[in-house]
């Protein structure tokens, strides 16, 4: 394959893994608040908290317009997650069907 596309795979799939690492881990802190776990009256908690739901909720936002809550379960993180695993799988596949 050519370096350049080499290169914006290595890119692409690096972005992508980190914004699913960001989706686990608000969804880690958001059982970890509800189990009462990690509390939002500590400062650092509380930005880290903001800063993961800056991050994932206004994606989520356009999932649960298509999807709602299903027995008071938001499955909205579980969505993102597998549509992100899929647009992976393609752009990966493309781009060594069109350079092998």
């Amino acid at each position: 394959m050519a370096p350049l596309v080499e290169t914006f795979l290595f890119i692409f799939n690096t972005v992508v893994w980190f914004y699913e690492t960001i989706v686990v881990l608000a969804v880690v802190a958001s059982w970890l608040i509800v189990f009462g776990v990690l509390s939002t009256r500590n400062d650092m908690a509380r930005q880290l908290v903001n800063m993961l739901d800056a991050l994932t909720e206004p994606v989520f936002r356009r999932v649960r317009k298509v999807i709602p809550y299903v027995g008071g379960i938001d499955l909205s993180p579980i969505v993102v997650l597998v549509a992100l695993q899929a647009i992976s799988i393609l752009v990966n596949r493309y781009a060594v069907m069109l350079f092998v």
